[in-house]
């Protein structure tokens, strides 16, 4: 899978690029990612990438002229790239989203900076997504989390396949949060492994997890039950 990233800072890409999971799929092959800055297209002697709102306001506004010089560039090098908007006022990034991204050959994430963008660079994305409802300084750290959540859906990026299909969100889990889990020592500190994980019994763990999951959901993410019966009564 091959992702392009428009970011002013390409070099905050390094270190994640070369470390643990990411690393060892883009080592691999698995993901191939290409970085390019906005400043490359930047106009006059000091390479501007921004410019002062119209109508007043505070802060600068990557221009748009820039910005899509940038994206264009990288499609003259291959196929056009779905290209992803990571700003906070896009769609909330779920594991259902991130499978469908999974799914496609070739990305484009491009990363804000400054006070935000100019609007008419919408024109030029195939869609918006944010992480959650909260503000950071650049889209750097969403295409960080994006590129990691789809190469972990790739075939042979994971060590164990069924990792992926038990874990919180997953359809084979029914989108449920996972149910907990234990390992040595059996007691710690008052501290006791639950007795039906220990007790051999497949079929006493498989019931003990799927009862812990839908507890731990109800408690912690009572909305992913709602979601849950919409698509159950939806189908």
């Amino acid at each position: 899978m091959r992702f392009d990233v428009v970011t002013l800072f390409p070099e905050l890409f390094e270190p994640f690029l070369s470390t643990s999971l990411v690393g060892r799929a883009n080592k691999t092959g698995k993901i191939v990612v290409r970085t390019r800055s906005p400043r490359d297209f930047g106009l006059g002697k000091h390479r501007s990438v921004d410019d002062t709102p119209y109508g007043g306001g505070s802060g600068m506004l990557m221009r748009v002229d820039v910005l899509v010089a940038c994206m264009e560039s990288l499609d003259e090098e291959g196929s056009r790239a779905h290209r992803v908007l990571l700003t906070p006022q896009g769609a909330p990034l779920d594991q259902a989203r991130v499978r469908a991204l999974a799914d496609r050959p070739h990305l484009m994430l491009v990363c804000g900076r400054y006070e935000g963008f100019d609007e008419r660079v919408r024109t030029f994305v195939d869609e918006e997504l944010s992480l959650g409802d909260f503000v950071l300084t650049g889209g750097e750290i969403a295409a960080m989390a994006v590129i990691e959540a789809c190469a972990r859906c790739l075939p042979g990026v994971l060590g164990n396949e069924a990792s992926a299909r038990e874990e919180s969100f997953s359809p084979d889990t029914s989108g449920l949060l996972e149910y907990p889990q234990y390992t040595r020592p059996a007691e710690f500190r008052g501290l006791v492994v639950p007795p039906p994980l220990v007790s051999g019994n497949h079929a006493e763990i498989d019931r003990w997890r799927r009862e812990q999951a839908l507890a731990r959901t109800q408690r912690r993410r009572p909305d992913l039950l709602g979601r849950r019966d919409e698509k159950e009564g939806s189908s």
